[in-house]
């Protein structure tokens, strides 16, 4: 069975960092289509960087880019997303996802607070 499991969220000043980590079980992590998407109280869930088993190089919101850095160590069948300068609407649960044709499998979730 497919399973995700992320870590590393917390409660964090403005302006500081916070990095995620998603751990990917039962499956070859590196031929699976990779994101991260967060979900604020109230709000959507929302894209925030994702990357494709084949591309050299992640897309990201236009919300997160210069600040938000997603990597993928394929060995380790572990994805992270750096976040830095973080900002109070920055709060949100994080979730990675992992798609590959039919399969389309979520973690559940780490939450990042962003308060002084």
């Amino acid at each position: 069975q497919v399973r995700l499991v992320e870590s590393g969220g917390g409660l964090v000043q403005p302006g500081g960092s916070l990095r995620l980590s998603c751990v990917a079980s039962a499956f070859s992590f590196g031929s699976y289509a990779m994101s991260w998407y967060r979900q604020a109280p109230g709000k959507e869930r929302e894209l925030v960087a994702a990357i494709s088993s084949t591309a050299d190089y992640p897309n990201y919101a236009d919300s997160v880019k210069g600040r938000f850095t997603m990597s993928r160590d394929n060995a380790k069948n572990t994805m992270y997303l750096q976040m830095n300068m973080l900002k109070p609407e920055d709060t949100a649960v994080y979730y990675c996802r992992a798609r590959r044709g039919p399969i389309d499998a979520w973690g559940q979730g780490t939450q990042v607070t962003v308060s002084s």
